[in-house]
């Protein structure tokens, strides 16, 4: 289909129409999950020439296979892309895809993937959106005005100082950050303005002249429900076609008639339209007056060390943001939805410990942060020095520095952007309905890719800000593996779990040799060193001075190792205890366990 028709389409005049009793009672909005984690930096999957190349690469897929659906080596070939990237946006379109019954979505390796392929519209819905530009940070103007955030220039320098956390930090608030609502808008607007083209590449065509040759039946439709949904807040989404005058009710023995594609462009310019002002309504009063804590999923407030409820909605993320100093500790009761975003905090120590489907922690530093299950996808970006632990199907990391990523993840981590001195480690640590959350969300114990990670270039061609010269053809820097001798178990204390305890006694994924060995060796020390002060024979005075010996080695360790912040959170939080061996006292510090030496 080329892009005079979909213009032709776009210029009909609205038929009048009425929508469905469900449709009058809620509002069209976009998926966020296509914009925050189906975006991929490869130059090679931007196509700006409107769906010419993309009505080309359909009629070649169609034509080689009767199924409708690619795996990784027909893809390769028809994008002209090495094999491992076309299987990474296999992985990637399996993540964000919108239809939880299709086979692709419970592959779990990369083998069942590349067996089941991609179905062909999907694959074209994915590749368009491919050309989506982000949202620019409110206030933004220049890299000169953020200069004094970062010492030297980098890609940083553009819209990455502009969001980095050291400047969060300074500005103890969300306002460069855009709202959920800034956000929705601006996908919906960019839908406003792409959606011709885009039904333009599932519109079949039939003998007929202008607009009536091109219709679109009711299984093509529903392929829009990658992009967009029926919903309201505090209400379930609706699925796309039943929320249309066209296809709504319709006898699954008896498919609905093909429409005219006009007709379907008219009805969804019509509802786009309708949630753009909608929203801009919503939003106008919060931006001259204190928000309201009742729509929180619009605007949030500023967090400080006392914003420990997570703001959110049905429809939207749970979010945990603002955490200074402090340590916070979710369950599954705790949130609502199945997303949750960890935002702005800095040196604390974040739990959440239930079954999600996404999950993103973004512009934080200094922190130490659980996640317990994510069956879809996490993004971390714009962090600075957090170690991270999670069981996720996927992990993008982009923009960060110094972190430490503890991971039992089922395919490659992948990471973009302009990240320095990462480091990579197997999973370790576990809490009583860890393996249960696992199973509920689809993360496989027996597969962790921790060590393979992906690396993409360091400009991302979806951000709006242009780069310093001589980056754009660059590789991100990947990350290193920690030292089996620095591998550390993490203790989440047993206070912290739900009162419905589970059967998970231990870390369920398995370790490699190298860190086995020295797990066993500082287990293996910590007892000796238990017998040793159990059969001490010291006067108190001795006694006195050997525990502040051992105060200071401990004291010596947390500085060394970056966990003085753990450490500092669990102290304000009265989470550490002080423990007697003989008479000789140290501290226990239930995060990192003992064993660390």
């Amino acid at each position: 289909m080329s892009d005079s028709t979909a213009a032709e389409l776009q210029s009909e005049p609205a038929p009048p129409s009425t929508p469905t009793s469900a449709a009058s009672a809620y509002h069209l909005y976009p998926r966020r999950e296509p914009f925050e984690h189906g975006l991929l930096p490869i130059p090679k999957l931007i196509f700006n020439d409107g769906t010419q190349t993309l009505s080309q690469l359909k009629s070649t897929l169609l034509s080689s296979n009767s199924t409708e659906r690619v795996n990784s080596d027909t893809l390769a070939r028809a994008l002209q892309i090495p094999v491992e990237h076309a299987r990474l946006l296999i992985e990637t379109i399996s993540s964000v895809l919108h239809d939880d019954s299709d086979p692709l979505v419970k592959a779990g390796v990369s083998n069942e993937i590349d067996v089941i392929g991609v179905h062909v519209y999907d694959l074209l819905v994915f590749l368009y959106i491919q050309s989506y530009k982000r949202l620019l940070p409110k206030g933004h103007r220049d890299s000169a005005s953020v200069a004094d955030v970062w010492p030297s220039t980098s890609a940083f320098d553009g819209f990455l100082s502009a969001l980095s956390p050291l400047q969060l930090v300074r500005s103890n608030s969300r306002r460069f950050i855009p709202s959920q609502a800034d956000e929705e808008a601006h996908q919906l607007s960019y839908l406003q303005k792409h959606i011709g083209n885009i039904l333009s590449l599932l519109a079949d065509s039939t003998e007929g002249e202008g607009d009536e040759s091109l219709v679109l039946s009711m299984d093509k439709f529903e392929h829009l429900g990658f992009l967009l949904y029926f919903g309201e807040k505090g209400s379930a989404k609706i699925p796309l076609s039943q929320s249309t005058p066209f296809f709504a009710n319709s006898d699954p023995d008896m498919p609905a008639v093909p429409v005219p594609a006009s007709q379907v462009l008219d009805w969804l310019l019509q509802n786009i339209s309708s949630t753009l002002e909608y929203i801009a309504d919503r939003v106008s009063p919060k931006e001259n007056g204190p928000s309201s804590s009742s729509d929180q999923d619009v605007q949030m407030s500023d967090a400080g060390t006392s914003s420990l409820k997570p703001s959110s909605s049905p429809r939207g993320p749970s979010f945990i943001e603002g955490i200074s100093k402090s340590s916070c500790v979710k369950q599954a009761s705790d949130l609502k939805g199945t997303s949750a975003k960890v935002v702005n905090c800095h040196e604390s120590v974040i739990y959440i410990l239930a079954p999600l489907r996404y999950a993103t922690v973004y512009g934080c530093s200094d922190a130490t942060i659980v996640i317990g299950a994510v069956g879809k996808a996490i993004r971390v970006e714009h962090c600075e020095r957090v170690h991270l632990i999670t069981a996720a199907r996927r992990i993008c990391i982009a923009n960060c520095r110094e972190c430490l990523f503890f991971l039992g993840v089922n395919q490659r981590p992948l990471i973009v952007g302009d990240n320095h001195k990462l480091q990579v480690a197997p999973y370790n640590t576990f809490y009583s309905q860890l393996e249960e959350h696992m199973n509920q969300v689809g993360v496989d114990r027996s597969i962790n890719r921790w060590d393979e990670p992906m690396t993409l270039g360091v400009v991302d061609p979806h951000d709006s800000l242009s780069h310093p010269a001589g980056v754009s053809d660059a590789q991100a820097e990947s990350a290193t593996r920690l030292d089996p001798d620095q591998y550390t178990d993490v203790v989440i204390p047993n206070w912290f779990e739900s009162e419905q305890a589970g059967s998970t006694k231990h870390n369920p994924f398995a370790l490699p040799d190298a860190y086995l060995a020295s797990q066993q060796k500082n287990i293996k020390n910590l007892v000796e060193v238990k017998q040793i002060l159990r059969e001490t024979q010291l006067e108190e005075s001795r006694k006195r001075e050997l525990s502040t010996a051992l105060h200071a080695c401990f004291k010596d360790w947390l500085y060394a190792s970056g966990n003085i912040r753990s450490f500092t959170a669990y102290k304000v939080n009265n989470c550490c205890s002080r423990e007697t061996e003989n008479g000789i006292s140290f501290l226990s510090f239930p995060l990192y366990s003992t064993t660390s030496g």
